[in-house]
């Protein structure tokens, strides 16, 4: 599967640091573009910078030169994590002044995946009729709500309830975290 990570300026790099890691290039071909904003976040939260996997093709904001800026080439999926609202609210309106916009309005056009994981609290009305225009258009809005049934220990663990329903949202099998009411080997 060929799948764009796009990473915004919103808090929660950690988000997008899990979900490369439990995303295997040498099972599927990862692309990653970043929001200007998104570099000074990593650079706030993850003190070693963002770690991409051997493989994975990193694309310049301003080139739409990228693969995926075409309907011709999309993505299988693309997963905007974290994401802001303004980036949202852009994707959800069709202005696709950069690659990342690009790629979303690609993906949506051609009826890919596209998942979005809004970090964001609390919400206005303007959010809300955003949320709804990407829920017509096909999207899927996952707010990075962590789950607690499981016990995490650690930001890690609790990061990982979100990114293994991300990973659940692909189809990408993974075993980050416990499932409801699993019975216990």
């Amino acid at each position: 599967m060929k799948i764009l990570v796009a990473i915004t300026g919103a808090s929660g790099a950690l988000y997008a640091q899990r979900l490369l890691d439990n995303l295997g290039p040498p099972v599927h071909e990862i692309h990653v573009v970043m929001s200007h904003y998104a570099q000074q976040v990593i650079a706030e939260e993850l003190p070693g910078g963002l770690r991409l996997p051997a493989g994975v093709k990193t694309h310049n904001l301003k080139s739409m030169n990228a693969p995926f800026a075409s309907g011709s080439n999309p993505p299988d999926a693309m997963v905007v994590i974290p994401c802001t609202m303004g980036t949202l609210g852009r994707i959800a309106h069709g202005y696709s002044e950069d690659v990342l916009l690009r790629a979303a309005d690609v993906v949506l056009k051609e009826k890919k995946r596209l998942i979005l994981v809004p970090r964001e609290t609390p919400l206005s009305l303007v959010h809300i009729k955003n949320f709804e225009l990407l829920l017509l258009a096909g999207a899927t809005i996952l707010p990075a709500n962590p789950s607690y049934y499981t016990g995490p220990k650690t930001i890690s663990e609790v990061v990982d309830t979100v990114v293994a329903r991300v990973l659940d949202h692909l189809g990408v099998a993974n075993k980050l975290v416990a499932r409801w009411a699993e019975e216990k080997e």
